[in-house]
């Protein structure tokens, strides 16, 4: 069975990543990209599915034990283990070097005293746990073969086949080392080249130091928020600039629930507020890609955007079930592709356009076909804007006029009206700065709830929605407006949990909601941070810090998030570890350090 969500590691090479239990079991593969199909499944299975399971040895039948201890070593992606036997302590470290070639997974056993018997068992099963390849000796190296992959594993240790599994059983002495690595290959070129495994850890520990030498940020919450420009660096798909939302599929949202979605593709929002977050740290050469990335995506085609597309700007994202999969716990069904891919999210334009601005702001080099696209998804707005859509949370009941969606509406043209105006962009100033006023004034007017002196969800509901904390962010309207404030404290009582976090909106007890869904759900990340920022905008900064450092107790021992928190369950859920609850952490983190609101 799987460990919890928050039991999981995460290490990558800027292509792919995998997770890696406290028990030393990786659960979770794909390769050779963040999308392709998975050699370990087992997160969303059974060990027939696949897995790699590496640490002290122990009895027939009895449960791997968990490490004692483990962390990143440094500020870097490569994971230390350390288990205390009876008969000695252990090491193993676990990384993916930054690639040149072949992906490859390194596991490095080292003695760190007394004499500690081990194991590795390595159980690969291709095409999300459907397939049996066929594992065989070549030239003195084990490979795995089915189809159009080969994975190749190598190590000095001894190793037998038994029930379709690989196993290597060993014993280490203080300061003795073992190297184990499985390296990707297409099945018709020629194998990999053997692995030099502490080359690779030197150099993929010098790559980390170097890449975080470069962030700005030096205030109180350094640690949280350098752990998490890492883990967006590890979601970013090197080759295209494309980022992935998160490494995962179906890691439930409602454990046994339905609510589970394949985030390994590229979502424009949150791609746009990840790269927001990397240009106020210092990291413009990732903005860069990013930009080069949405260029080749939308190219051509601006009036179809996308909320996602896939990590190299694919279009087509089919959604399918994986039946022979019994999901997480239990939760059905899995999937792979997102069909949301092609519902209409008017927010989109506005997240996009907010990056592309901030860039422009931060003296990211100029691009003419950015601008270019901006304007044309200005022209597609001013005749859209008043359809009603899917919105933020992607729902899959009707559409309706959400006011989060009206809101980015605004956003996208008042900053197309700032590039105009700053001399970068032609058009027609003022037909779109009466568009602006138009979409201001059809918020205020049929999103805004008089009697109870807040926004609502959709224009004419009586729902609440944490995406209205957006509003004061976006500068729609000021933090000390009454309707803002209002809206705060509107939040605060009808959608927080009993921890005090914040849930999206309302989920009807469990029946089939706005969303179209049913079951419930956990509070989700993001809208909490963003409750902590608005609060500290309004002036109640000592309330902020306190929900921010509560928010941080929240992460797993290594610094992780995933999408959710269930205050039910006290345990994290869904996609993990996830863009959307590590960007706005950042975010948060530097609006209480610029007003000197944290603690000692």
């Amino acid at each position: 069975m799987a460990g919890r969500i928050e039991d999981y590691a995460l290490i990558g090479d800027m292509q792919t990543a995998a997770l890696v239990c406290r028990d030393g079991t990786v659960d979770w593969l794909c390769l050779p990209r963040f999308d392709s199909h998975a050699i370990f499944a087992g997160l969303l299975g059974t060990g027939e599915h696949g897995f790699w399971r590496m640490g002290p040895a122990h009895a027939p039948g009895a449960e791997p034990p968990a490490a004692t201890r483990r962390t990143y070593r440094g500020d870097s992606l490569i994971l230390e283990s350390e288990w205390d036997t009876p008969r000695g302590t252990v090491r193993v470290t676990d990384f993916m070097p930054p690639r040149d070639g072949a992906p490859q997974l390194i596991r490095i056993v080292e003695g760190v005293s007394g004499r500690v018997p081990m194991r590795s068992e390595l159980r690969m099963r291709f095409s999300y746990g459907r397939v049996v390849p066929w594992v065989h000796k070549h030239e003195g190296r084990t490979v795995a073969v089915a189809g159009p992959d080969s994975v190749w594993f190598d190590t000095e240790a001894e190793t037998y086949g038994k029930a379709l599994t690989t196993y290597a059983d060993f014993t280490v002495a203080p300061g003795e080392r073992i190297a184990f690595t499985i390296s990707w290959e297409p099945s018709h070129k020629e194998p990999p080249p053997l692995p030099e495994p502490e080359q690779s850890l030197e150099a993929t520990a010098d790559f980390w130091r170097d890449w975080v030498e470069h962030c700005t940020y030096h205030g109180p919450y350094r640690e949280a928020v350098v752990r998490s420009l890492i883990t967006l660096k590890a979601l970013t798909y090197a080759p295209t600039g494309g980022i992935v939302a998160a490494p995962t599929t179906s890691l439930p949202e409602d454990i046994g629930g339905v609510r589970n979605w394949d985030y390994r593709y590229t979502w424009l929002r949150d791609a746009a507020i990840t790269l927001s977050s990397l240009l106020r740290t210092g990291y413009r050469e990732e903005a860069r890609a990013w930009r080069e990335w949405l260029l080749r995506a939308v190219a051509g085609d601006p009036e179809n955007l996308q909320i996602m597309y896939g990590i190299a700007g694919e279009r087509e994202l089919g959604e399918a079930e994986l039946d022979w999969l019994p999901g997480y716990e239990g939760s059905t069904p899995v999937r792979v592709g997102n069909g949301a891919a092609h519902q209409l999210q008017l927010d989109v334009y506005g997240e996009v356009t907010e990056a592309l601005h901030l860039g422009h702001m931060t003296g990211l080099a100029r691009n003419d076909y950015a601008s270019v696209l901006q304007l044309k998804l200005i022209r597609y707005l001013e005749d859209h804007w008043q359809e009603p859509d899917e919105g933020i949370w992607e729902v899959r009941g009707p559409r309706r006029h959400f006011v989060h969606s009206k809101v980015m509406a605004w956003v996208a043209v008042d900053r197309t009206i700032k590039l105009i105006e700053s001399g970068d962009a032609d058009g027609p100033l003022e037909r779109w700065k009466q568009l602006r006023d138009d979409i201001h004034r059809d918020v205020c007017e049929k999103g805004y709830d008089k009697e109870r002196n807040t926004f609502t969800q959709s224009y004419g509901s009586r729902e609440l929605d944490a995406s209205l904390l957006l509003i004061p962010q976006m500068g729609f309207l000021p933090p000390d407006d009454k309707r803002v404030i209002g809206t705060i404290e509107a939040i605060q009582r009808e959608l927080s949990t009993s921890d005090g976090f914040i849930l999206r909106y309302p989920t009807e007890g469990g029946d089939e909601g706005v969303d179209g869904l049913p079951g419930d759900e956990g509070a989700f990340l993001a809208c909490s941070f963003w409750m902590a920022d608005d609060l500290a905008m309004i002036g109640r900064v000592d309330e902020a810090r306190k929900l921010f450092e509560r928010l941080l107790a929240l992460r797993n021992d290594l610094g992780l998030l995933a999408e959710e928190w269930d205050p039910r369950l006290q345990r994290q859920v869904g996609n993990f570890p996830q863009a959307f609850s590590h960007v706005p952490l950042i975010d948060t983190a530097l609006r209480l350090t610029a007003s000197g609101a944290y603690g000692g």
